[in-house]
């Protein structure tokens, strides 16, 4: 059905790699999950040594978990120096390069109270369970937010996070994570190879994987697999969207197996998202992510048309395929300079010209980054959360009610450092 576009107030403002031995064409995915989780369960029973010492088993734990994490992270800190060298060559290191990373050096020292909390929240909550593996490629991790509540299961979010499918990583996630884990809703966000660790075509399957780990393994944490939400943002939210229109493809009769379905899906959510690569492809090209690049990206010229949901929805062939898509929301802020709303605002006409229930919020002065950073780390009401969580709790009375009670998000940065970062933000 139509529906129209809702203006918001005022704002103040892992390289891709072919099949060998042990690899995905070789051993099922979900034959190997069930093994993933009996080690865990096997490290996780206490011993009898542990049970005469109330302590010892705790402290193991802890001390091999650390173990883990250091590991984990120095093997990423490698991988992400080398992926990095790499992509120099791609780049060079121009003028506008050069000042765009010190845009952003400055941006990030800005607001860093902010993101110091939040890497602590994210580090040291026994609510966040890190890098569940979904996958078997590289990047195939994703990041649990749990809420507090277990007496009932839960709505469930598989989150895509933006980075210009360059820089992409699931702890940028970590605020909408734990703002909506507080809020009685299960955030699970999924990583993904960027390049030139991988293609888009590497960044849908990936993205794919982690939607059928969460639509099968949501019970698992407590999440309700008959309330599952898909969310993109970005870059993310043009991944999301073309997953989401390549397995509406698969199951319109290409004949390829499915590991999920679009009807397990309740709602998307795309957030300041891009939609139609052609129209894009020089825009971005006249903010620093060269032709080049972006069409090395995107797997040649040839492709564009390809990863374009915008235009695919507008084939006539694809109808019966787009008449599977589940409800779709868009938004966007007005004052978005790295992705113009337009992205979003023809997209949903495309959308409802193919018979597909979509809705478009505009939230007037909003940037790029306010929807997603800005507004979450000043606290207080912010209303791209209050949206999403609207149509998550639609019809939950309970989850309603509460959060007609629910406290207002705790201020993370000064005003004034967020106006400051605000101004020379890169993005």
């Amino acid at each position: 059905m139509q529906s129209e576009i809702v203006p918001r107030g005022d704002g103040s403002s892992g390289e891709g790699s072919s099949a060998s031995p042990g690899s995905p064409e070789e051993t099922p995915f979900l034959r190997r999950v069930p093994s993933e989780s009996r080690r865990r369960r096997v490290v996780s029973e206490p011993t009898l040594s542990s049970l005469s010492s109330p302590f010892a088993f705790e402290s193991n734990s802890r001390r091999r978990s650390f173990r883990r994490d250091v590991g984990h992270a120095a093997a990423e800190t490698f991988l992400l120096t080398r992926l990095t060298l790499i992509l120099l060559r791609y780049l060079g290191v121009g003028y506008r390069w050069i000042t765009r990373f010190l845009a952003l050096a400055c941006y990030a020292i800005l607001l860093m109270p902010g993101f110091i909390q939040v890497g602590y929240h994210y580090f040291c909550s026994s609510q966040v369970r890190r890098s569940v593996v979904y996958g078997e490629q590289p990047r195939n991790r994703l990041d649990l937010y749990l809420p507090t509540n277990t007496d009932q299961l839960k709505p469930v979010v598989a989150f895509v996070t933006g980075g210009a499918w360059i820089i992409g990583y699931k702890a940028w996630g970590a605020l909408l994570g734990k703002q909506l884990a507080e809020r009685g809703i299960i955030v699970a966000c999924i990583d993904y190879r960027n390049f030139p660790q991988g293609t888009i075509s590497d960044m849908v399957n990936d993205a794919s994987q982690g939607i059928s780990f969460v639509c099968s393994k949501a019970a698992d944490y407590g999440g309700d697999p008959n309330r599952i939400y898909l969310v993109g943002q970005s870059a993310g939210a043009h991944i999301a969207a073309c997953t989401l229109l390549d397995q509406a493809l698969k199951e319109s009769g290409e004949g390829e197996n499915a590991t999920w379905s679009v009807s397990q899906i309740k709602v998307y959510f795309g957030i300041s998202g891009g939609y139609n690569l052609l129209k894009l492809v020089d825009h971005f090209h006249s903010r620093g992510l060269y032709r080049s690049i972006f069409l090395s990206v995107m797997e040649g010229e040839e492709s564009l048309r390809r990863y374009s949901p915008e235009v695919v929805v507008q084939d006539p062939y694809v109808r019966h395929a787009a008449s599977l898509l589940p409800p779709i929301i868009l938004f966007h802020g007005t004052s978005d300079y790295s992705i113009p709303c337009d992205a979003s605002e023809t997209f949903a006409e495309a959308l409802r010209n193919a018979g597909v229930e979509a809705k478009l919020v505009l939230y007037k002065g909003k940037t790029h980054t306010d929807l997603f950073i800005q507004d979450p780390l000043r606290g207080g009401k912010d209303e791209l959360l209050e949206d999403i969580i609207s149509v998550i709790h639609a019809g939950d009375t309970v989850a309603l009610a509460e959060d007609a009670v629910a406290r207002p998000t705790r201020r993370l940065v000064p005003e004034f450092m967020i106006q400051l970062a605000r101004k020379i933000s890169p993005f």
